[in-house]
C-alpha cells in the first residue's frame, strides 16, 4: 500500500473484507463497522480522491445519485424518519459520505457511544438493505 492509499483502496480490491451494500464502477457502499446507529453505510467513489470539494462537478453529482439509491434502500430496509448524510472526511483520507438513519437530530452525533454488532448481524443488515434496492 503506497503512502497515498488508504484501507478504502483495500476494501476496493477486495483485500479487506466489507459488507457490501451496493456497487457500480465508480462507486461502492458498504456498512461502517464502527457505525453510530444500526445501519450506518459508507458511500465512495472507487477513485481514491482525499478531499470532497477536489471532486469534479460531474463526479460529485455522480456519487450523491447513487447515494441516493442507496438512502431510498436504507430507509426502507431500517425504520427511521430519515436517513441523514454526513461529509467530515476527516477519519480517513478518501471522499466518503455517511448515510445514517435518524430518528432524532443527536443520532447523528459521532460522539455518541458506537452501538457493536456482530459479523452476523451486520450481515443481516446488509442483507435487508440489499433487498431493497
Amino acid at each position: 500500500m503506497s503512502n497515498s492509499e488508504t484501507i478504502f483502496s483495500k476494501i476496493i480490491r477486495g483485500e479487506i473484507p466489507c459488507f457490501k451494500i451496493a456497487e457500480d464502477s465508480h462507486h461502492l457502499a458498504f456498512l461502517d463497522i464502527m457505525p453510530i446507529t444500526k445501519g450506518h453505510v459508507l458511500v465512495i467513489p472507487k477513485k481514491e480522491i482525499d478531499y470532497y470539494f477536489d471532486l469534479s462537478d460531474e463526479n460529485m453529482a455522480e456519487l450523491h445519485a447513487f447515494a441516493k439509491k442507496v438512502a431510498i434502500a436504507l430507509k426502507k430496509a431500517i425504520p427511521c424518519k430519515k436517513v441523514g448524510l454526513s461529509i467530515v472526511g476527516l477519519e480517513v483520507a478518501h471522499v466518503h459520505i455517511h448515510l445514517v438513519p435518524l430518528n432524532h437530530v443527536s443520532d447523528m452525533s459521532f460522539s455518541n457511544p458506537r452501538p457493536k454488532f456482530s459479523p452476523e448481524e451486520f450481515e443481516e443488515v446488509a442483507g435487508l438493505i440489499r433487498s431493497f434496492l
